[in-house]
């Protein structure tokens, strides 16, 4: 048997979050979820998942700085991350522009309400599926 690929889900907004999770446990996935950057580093570094869809803006440690600080650690370097922000791309006037966003080092970057099939399918390009 198969295992199945664990997905890490980090969102603030609980809503989208259950969203998220039940449309990528449709597809096969497990799926654990964090509403804060520091829950989902400690989830990270309890049990590292195979990838991680993280929400840019969120209270405490945003998106951004829990990407860069797994990207900094060799033992979480690897695992893909996709950037998720609802901030349009034309908005140039925060640091959560979709020009910061791509300068990140995030495997992907999708912009806010992104689709289940988007999410999924970056998630199985990222994991070679």
């Amino acid at each position: 048997m198969i295992d199945k690929k664990r997905i890490l889900v980090v969102d603030d907004e609980p809503d989208f979050a259950g969203i998220v999770q039940q449309n990528l446990e449709k597809e096969g996935f497990e799926v654990e979820v964090a509403y804060d950057g520091e829950e989902g580093l400690e989830k990270v570094q309890a049990n590292p998942p195979d990838a991680i869809v993280l929400d840019v803006m969120m209270p405490g440690k945003d998106g951004y700085q829990v990407c860069s600080e797994l990207k900094a650690d060799d033992r979480f370097a690897d695992i893909p991350i996709i950037l998720l922000t609802a901030v349009a791309s034309h908005v140039t006037s925060t640091r959560y522009s979709h020009r910061d966003g791509m300068s990140t080092e995030a495997d992907d970057y999708l912009a806010k309400p992104a689709s289940a099939e988007q999410i999924t399918d970056s998630i199985k390009g990222l994991l070679d599926m």
